[in-house]
C-alpha cells in the first residue's frame, strides 16, 4: 500500500484558541477512515487542513502524487451555507418583471457548465432528485442541499471524498438511501473519510477510526480496537449535568384571548407559481399542547412555520388565527413575533461574533442577533437564572464563539426563554449535534415543558426523535403532487 497523506504534529489556532494540537496521522491507500468525536472535538478543523482551506496551520502535511492530481472533495454544512449566501447576494428578483430570481439551480450547481451525462443521470436518480433539478439552491431543504453537494462531489472524481455528518438533515427514507450509497462508495476504489459525531454513524465498511477530543488524538487505529477502548466510550457518553427549576415566567405586557386556540389554520393552501406546497391544511393548537411537526425533506414544514410566525405573506386572505386574532386584521408582525421564541441552525450560524455567553442570552429580551440596546441588572439576573436552569452557569462569562456547537445551541435555548414566550418553536434543534448534546437538549425541552407555561412546537424530519412532552403530532403526508397534513393527539 502507498501512503495517501500524512500529517506530522499539525496544529491550528482559531480565533486565538487551539483548534488542533499536535496531530500526527497517516492514511494508506485501501484504508477507509472515520474521524469520531463530539461537538468541538476538531473534526472540521482537521478537514479544513486536509483541504488546504486554512493557511496558518503549523506542522507537516504531505499528499501523494495521486491526491495532488485528483484533489479532495469536501461535503459539509458550511459549504451549503456559502452557496446560499452567494445566491442571496446575487438575487435580482426586485428588478425582474416576474419578481422571481431562482438563482443557481441544482442542475447548474452540480454540472458547473458541463453537459449532463450518464453519471449525472445515475446519481440524481439514485438520490431521487429529478424533481428538484431546476429548483434554486435557496429553495432547497437541508436534506435536498446535502444530496446536491454529494452528487457534485462524486462527479468531480476526487482522490479523497470527505463527508461531514452525511446523515444530518435527512428524513428516514433518505437516510436509508444515504447508508446504501455510503456502503457502495466504501466498497469502491474511492478513498472516503467520514466525520462522525456518534459511534452509531460509523458504517461497517470503515476499517480505521481516529478519535479526537478538544483538538487532540484520543486513539487511532483499526476499527474494533478503537471502538472497544473504554476511554472512547467515556468520551462519547459522558453524564448529563444537573438541572435546577427555571425562574418564574416573566411578566407579559399582552393578554391572550381566554379559551381561544393559540393557533388555528382552516383549509390553508400555499401555491408558488404552478407549484403547490401545502394543500388543505387544518390544524388547531390549543393551550396545553406540545406538538411535533414531522415530515420528509422538502414537504413544507418551513412554509408552515412561516405562516404562523408572520414571515409569509401567503397567510393573508386565508383562514388563519394567531393568538385569538384573525391574520390580516390589523396586527403587526412584531406583535406576533413577541409571543414566540425560536431556535434554528441558521440563527446559530448568523449570530454576532465576539459576544459573551451572557450577552447572547440577554439579546433574547430584544429579539436581536447581537446586543444593541442597554440592559440592566434585572435582565442579567434573569439570563443567569436560565443558564443555571439548563446547567450552563459555567459558560456565562465565556465567549460564545469558544463554546462547542452543541453548547451554543443550549445557550440559544436559554436566550429564547428569557422573555417567557407563549410558544417555543424548535426547528430541527438536534441537527448538527452529537449524541450527548442531543440528549442534553431533549432533556432541557422536557424541563421547560414541565416547569413553564411555554408550549413547544418541535420540528423534525423524523418523528422518531422527540422530547417526551409531545402530546400532539402534525405529520406531512404525500397528497397528489404535494403534501397535506394529518393531526393526531396522544
Amino acid at each position: 500500500m502507498t501512503k495517501l497523506f500524512e500529517l506530522a504534529n499539525a496544529s491550528l489556532v482559531y480565533r486565538a484558541l487551539p483548534a488542533l494540537d499536535s496531530i500526527s496521522w497517516s492514511v494508506q491507500s485501501g484504508e477507509q477512515w472515520a474521524v469520531l468525536g463530539p461537538n468541538g472535538a476538531g473534526k472540521t478543523s482537521l478537514a479544513r487542513i486536509l483541504t488546504e482551506q486554512v493557511r496558518h496551520a503549523t506542522g507537516g502535511y504531505l499528499r501523494s502524487a495521486t491526491l495532488n492530481k485528483e484533489g479532495i472533495a469536501y461535503v459539509c454544512f458550511e459549504q451549503a451555507k456559502a452557496l446560499c449566501d452567494r445566491d442571496k447576494k446575487l438575487d435580482d428578483s426586485e428588478f425582474r418583471a416576474d419578481a422571481n430570481d431562482p438563482g443557481t439551480t441544482v442542475r447548474n450547481a452540480i454540472l458547473a457548465g458541463r453537459a449532463a451525462d450518464a453519471l449525472f443521470a445515475h446519481w440524481t436518480a439514485r438520490l431521487h432528485m429529478q424533481h428538484i433539478l431546476d429548483r434554486g439552491l435557496r429553495f432547497l431543504s437541508t436534506g435536498e442541499m446535502r444530496k446536491t453537494l454529494l452528487v457534485k462531489a462524486i462527479m468531480s472524481s476526487p482522490g479523497l471524498l470527505i463527508l461531514d455528518s452525511p446523515l444530518d438533515g435527512l428524513d428516514r427514507n433518505s437516510q436509508t438511501a444515504m447508508h446504501e450509497i455510503i456502503d457502495q462508495l466504501l466498497a469502491s476504489n474511492l478513498a472516503l473519510l467520514l466525520l462522525c459525531r456518534q459511534i452509531e454513524d460509523i458504517p461497517p465498511g470503515i476499517s480505521h477510526v481516529l478519535v479526537l477530543a478538544n483538538g487532540r488524538v484520543v486513539d487511532k487505529g483499526p476499527r474494533e480496537a478503537v471502538l472497544t477502548n473504554p476511554q472512547v466510550d467515556r468520551l462519547m457518553n459522558p453524564p448529563l449535568p444537573p438541572l435546577v427549576p427555571p425562574p418564574e415566567p416573566a411578566a407579559r405586557h399582552y393578554k391572550l384571548s381566554a379559551g381561544a386556540p393559540l393557533l388555528e389554520l382552516r383549509d390553508v393552501s400555499v401555491v408558488y407559481g404552478t407549484t403547490t406546497v401545502l394543500q388543505g391544511v387544518n390544524w388547531r393548537f390549543d393551550p396545553g399542547m406540545h406538538c411535533c411537526v414531522s415530515g420528509p425533506n422538502g414537504c413544507g414544514k418551513t412554509t408552515l412555520l412561516s405562516l404562523v410566525t408572520g414571515d409569509n405573506h401567503k397567510a393573508y386572505g386565508q383562514n388563519i388565527t394567531l393568538f385569538g386574532q384573525r391574520r390580516g386584521t390589523g396586527e403587526s408582525v412584531w406583535e406576533i413575533k413577541e409571543k414566540y421564541g425560536q431556535i434554528d441552525t441558521q440563527l446559530q450560524l448568523n449570530f454576532a461574533r465576539g459576544m459573551k455567553t451572557i450577552e447572547v442570552v440577554v439579546s433574547g429580551f430584544f429579539d436581536t442577533i447581537g446586543l444593541y440596546d442597554d440592559w440592566g441588572d434585572a435582565q442579567r439576573a434573569r439570563a443567569l437564572d436560565w443558564l443555571q436552569a439548563l446547567g450552563l452557569q459555567a459558560s456565562a462569562s465565556q465567549s460564545f464563539d469558544a463554546l462547542s456547537f452543541g453548547l451554543q445551541r443550549m445557550v440559544l435555548l436559554a436566550r429564547a426563554m428569557v422573555k417567557s414566550p407563549v410558544i417555543l418553536i424548535l426547528d430541527e434543534p438536534t441537527l448538527g449535534l452529537d449524541a450527548y448534546h442531543r440528549r442534553l437538549i431533549l432533556r432541557a425541552i422536557d424541563h421547560i415543558a414541565s416547569h413553564c407555561d411555554t408550549q413547544i412546537i418541535f420540528v423534525s424530519h423524523s418523528a422518531a426523535e422527540q422530547p417526551r412532552c409531545i402530546n400532539q403530532h402534525l405529520t406531512f403526508v404525500p397528497h397528489d403532487a404535494c403534501f397535506t397534513v394529518t393531526v393526531t393527539q396522544d
